[in-house]
């Protein structure tokens, strides 16, 4: 299991580190359509074995909503894998390339 590293969540703008091949930050839109609030969310590049804190921390997304995620970490990788914890505490995870998504539809 991984952890993903710091990051916070200010009204409908979330931060967390992490970059792209070009070294420049990236963003993309993280959407809530599961039906479930989203009480964790983690992301960690895919050669990394372990997540690091939850970027959420105390907040969660609530279904149908949705925040911006910022990665600028100064990292060359694209491809990231996505952990997200439910309210029910089913989990789902995945592997998004960061620097060609422009959003991030969880259903």
């Amino acid at each position: 299991m991984k952890h993903l590293f710091g990051a916070a969540l200010a009204a409908s703008a979330l931060a967390f580190v992490a970059a792209p091949a070009q070294a420049e930050d990236v963003h993309f839109l993280l959407i809530n359509h599961s039906g479930y609030d989203l009480y964790e969310f983690y992301a960690s590049p895919t050669d990394v074995s372990s997540w690091e804190e939850d970027i959420l921390g105390a907040d969660i997304l609530a279904t149908g909503e949705s925040v911006e995620v910022i990665i600028a970490d100064g990292r060359t990788q694209c491809d990231y894998d996505l952990r997200m914890v439910f309210e029910d505490g089913d989990v789902l995870e995945d592997t998004v390339n960061v620097c060609e998504t422009g959003s991030y539809t969880i259903e």
